[in-house]
């Protein structure tokens, strides 16, 4: 038998079902915000004028490549100093070793030629007075006092090369600042904000651009400490990225600290590469509320819900073969055109499923 009015389901198309139950599908939505796959600040590392920025947000780069310059007029100058003072210790270095080996191989503590008269004096000193001195009076060592002028050319020697090595340390500081005037980037990829202009005069730490590889994006999100035991590192989870449609993410990265104010834990989400996201667009994720196998949940099918009523209902069977009518709270929807009931149900009952809209308490589908 069929209902005469159009609107009515036929009665044969009710029938009988049992509540299951389910794992439950009970997810969280949180906000979150669409990042660069690597992200870098370049700041500025010497004080100076902007001279140079090679393109403006959005432009893109290969790694190694000149992005911002700094002056470098003042640290050229410099270097042309040093520069100066080291051709100054290379050649004190170079007299003082010449004089360190004139006094190896002729010390002046025996050079006959140190006195007027043909040396006459010297020699008689050398021959006579020097050998008396030594043996008789036990106070006096010639050898000693060219030990005195060897060690004085050795240290002159030490000397010289001490401070040549003081100006190339003085070069090859400049020469790091000099490296450091030019912000290159790190890897491929484009600027997201450019912080100075051409003409600006920087102090070192400074912002001066913020770069970074947008090839591949993440979401990252501040989930509740509560929700984090339930995620791990692999796991895959819906998300809408403006309003958009579904698409899924995988968890790559849960910090291992909560913020000790706000109670959260970052966690951050690759996205798929075909994904239509900018860094900095608003996304939504879905968490389970639970670990899988934790929960269970009843169900019912959509269908078995009474249509046109202003609070959800259903139609229960008895034991004595009737029908009662029982409002039911909702929870998520599940798959399989299917509801979670949070209240109202237990899982040993039965309900109509494809009832009429007009019936009620004690309705029951007949067959033909």
């Amino acid at each position: 038998m069929l209902w005469s009015i159009g609107w009515l389901p036929a009665v044969h198309c009710a029938e009988i079902v049992r509540v299951e139950t389910v794992q439950s599908l009970s997810r969280s939505v949180l906000g979150s915000t669409v990042i660069p796959y690597k992200e870098v600040t370049l700041s500025a590392q010497i004080p100076g004028a902007v001279k140079f920025v090679a393109g403006e947000a959005g432009s893109g780069f290969r790694q190694g490549d000149v992005i911002i310059q700094i002056d470098e007029s003042q640290l050229m100058a410099k270097r042309n100093a040093i520069l100066a003072q080291i051709s100054i210790a290379q050649a004190s270095v170079r007299n003082s070793q010449a004089q360190y080996t004139r006094e190896l191989v002729s010390p002046r503590s025996k050079d006959i030629g140190a006195m007027p008269g043909f040396g006459l004096p010297a020699m008689f000193d050398m021959n006579m007075v020097q050998p008396f001195a030594n043996s008789m009076m036990g106070n006096y060592d010639s050898d000693m006092g060219r030990y005195g002028d060897l060690m004085s050319s050795a240290t002159g020697v030490s000397q010289a090369q001490s401070n040549l090595q003081q100006a190339m340390s003085q070069l090859q500081e400049i020469d790091a600042a000099l490296r450091d005037a030019k912000s290159v980037a790190p890897f491929e990829g484009i600027v997201l904000e450019k912080m100075v202009e051409v003409g600006d005069t920087v102090q070192p730490g400074q912002p001066l651009i913020k770069y970074g590889y947008v090839k591949y994006k993440r979401l990252q999100a501040d989930v509740p400490s509560g929700l984090v035991s339930n995620l791990s590192v692999g796991m895959i989870v819906p998300a809408k990225i403006d309003s958009d449609a579904t698409t899924m993410v995988k968890i790559t990265q849960i910090y291992p600290v909560a913020d000790p104010s706000r109670h959260t834990v970052t966690v951050k989400f690759d996205l798929p590469v075909d994904a239509v996201a900018a860094p900095g667009m608003y996304a939504e994720v879905y968490l389970p509320e639970s670990r899988q196998g934790d929960a269970k949940v009843v169900v019912i099918p959509e269908t078995a819900l009474l249509r046109g009523r202003s609070l959800p209902s259903v139609l229960v069977v008895t034991n004595n073969n009737t029908s009662e009518l029982r409002l039911v709270r909702l929870g998520a929807e599940q798959e399989d055109g299917k509801v979670e009931v949070v209240s109202g149900l237990s899982d040993d009952e039965r309900v109509i499923d494809n009832p009429p809209s007009t019936a009620s308490s004690g309705w029951m589908p007949h067959a033909e």
